[in-house]
């Protein structure tokens, strides 16, 4: 099965995001206090664990790609029971810790582009998934995106 234009266009887009993150800007520093620098860390590693749980969920269905492979199955349990996009959650979570942790504006700036792009992809990668999974459409009403839906009762 080819891959669709677009699905590329997403992941080489997000790749250049990842790549952008990554260069090393001295400008736009800020200090933070230890609890703070320890509070980022743990973020980050909640990031991490996130993204392993979701990876070891998916299995077989796991691609870089917006669009369900051949044969995949929806997978509502686990970290997905939480949120739609678990993967792309941990990865905004690890992004967005390892800005603060390390004092970067910079860094923290390239997150929200990232967080961007990973808005954008999901809302494609889910046309595609309500496409191939009726029940999706369900799924999604109960279902936060990147982070849990809380319904208040009082």
């Amino acid at each position: 099965m080819a891959v669709p234009k677009k699905d590329k266009i997403f992941v080489a887009l997000q790749f250049l995001v990842f790549l952008v993150w990554l260069i090393p800007v001295e400008e736009w520093r800020f200090q933070l206090s230890e609890n703070m620098h320890i509070l980022a860390l743990m973020v980050a590693g909640i990031g991490l664990l996130i993204i392993l749980i979701a990876f070891l969920q998916l299995n077989t269905n796991l691609s870089p790609f917006p669009s369900p492979t051949k044969g995949a199955k929806l997978v509502t349990s686990g970290a997905f029971a939480f949120a739609r996009h678990p993967i792309y959650a941990g990865v905004l979570f690890m992004a967005f810790g390892l800005s603060i942790w390390l004092g970067s504006g910079y860094k923290l700036l390239i997150s929200i582009l990232l967080l961007l792009v990973f808005y954008f992809k999901s809302n494609y990668e889910e046309s595609k998934l309500q496409e191939r999974f009726p029940e999706y459409v369900s799924y999604k009403r109960q279902t936060g995106r990147f982070f849990p839906k809380f319904r208040w009762r009082i």
